[in-house]
């Protein structure tokens, strides 16, 4: 019973996308869009962030299942994964056998540079981990048999953003624990004890920002779009949404998470359009929706067969080089 807590922390935590405060400008935001962009009167408006058939629907219901087992999982696991704080400290004193780095290069920097550069460089690394990431588990079969447990999302809520298979959540907690734990050593080591964050409510300005602008919409049925030229730079809601979609000319666009940028410079960015009327899900003989046993095997079974046919293939070659 004590454990209970602890499963909905994430809606108490400044530092989860799901903080009840994001939630809440998040519902406020939408309703100004409807409002203020698409012409909808309040009570229109209202009607539609709250539909009822996005909410409860069969996907949906699969995601809170999804939500709290994973949250039991986390609860397990979390204890037993590296840490971003024993990379750092490994990487810290490694630094220390590289000759052309001097520890302490730039602690003469005043106080408000160093917290400047640390706190924007640690973000965009972050995000930059998170695109390459993302960017894989589309690309490898391996990945995308783990991936696609997200992409089988039929409907989206806010809650989506948990609809991930349990190993993803290893990757990516191994991710951020490798991508923060480098900045920090190199930033310490480089800089000293100047280095810290540029915080609001304990959590780094810059993901403030990024959650308190909407981040909970990505995962929704409210596509609020930038201007062209804002969508090179920062992902809107209905970037993300394009991503999701199940139109051929959407795959593989759009892995970002907070910068649009990777995707331009990395060529797999595609922008939002006025009115489209987007489907989201996967063909059932790729993964369920709503079957939650599904949802947490089948991901296993898909592997083994990528493991089996790439070992078809080695064996094919190397009885081919013997004759």
């Amino acid at each position: 019973m004590q454990q209970i807590p602890a499963l909905f922390a994430d809606f108490s935590n400044p530092k989860k996308r799901v903080f009840f405060g994001y939630l809440l400008l998040a519902v406020a935001l939408a309703l100004v869009w409807l409002v203020a962009a698409r012409g909808r009167s309040w009570r229109a408006a209202f009607v539609e962030v709250f539909d009822k058939r996005v909410f409860f629907s069969r996907s949906a219901l699969a995601d809170y299942q999804i939500f709290l087992l994973n949250r039991v999982f986390t609860l397990f696991i979390s204890p037993v994964l590296v840490s971003q704080l024993a990379i750092a400290t490994a990487l810290f004193y490694a630094l220390h056998d590289v000759p052309w780095v001097r520890q302490g290069q730039f602690s003469h920097l005043p106080t408000g540079w160093v917290v400047a550069i640390f706190t924007t460089v640690l973000f965009f690394v972050d995000d930059l981990s998170k695109y390459l990431l993302h960017r894989w588990m589309h690309r490898w079969p391996l990945l995308w048999a783990i991936h696609k447990v997200h992409h089988s999302a039929e409907t989206m809520t806010p809650i989506t953003v948990y609809r991930v298979h349990p190993l993803e959540g290893v990757l990516y907690a191994m991710r951020g624990a490798l991508a923060q734990g480098t900045t920090m050593a190199i930033c310490l080591y480089l800089f000293g004890s100047k280095v810290d964050l540029y915080t609001v409510v304990g959590v780094n300005v810059l993901s403030f920002a990024f959650h308190v602008t909407g981040s909970n919409l990505r995962h929704s049925h409210v596509a609020i779009r930038y201007w062209a030229w804002l969508e090179h730079l920062l992902i809107s809601p209905a970037q993300h949404q394009v991503h999701h979609s199940t139109a051929r000319e959407h795959h593989d666009k759009n892995f970002g998470a907070a910068f649009a940028v990777w995707d331009w410079a990395f060529g797999s960015l595609h922008l939002s359009e006025r009115d489209r009327k987007l489907t989201f899900g996967l063909p059932a003989k790729e993964a369920s929706a709503t079957n939650v046993l599904d949802i947490y095997l089948r991901p296993f079974a898909d592997m083994a067969r990528v493991v089996h046919r790439r070992m078809k293939r080695l064996a094919s070659r190397w009885r081919g080089s013997q004759t």
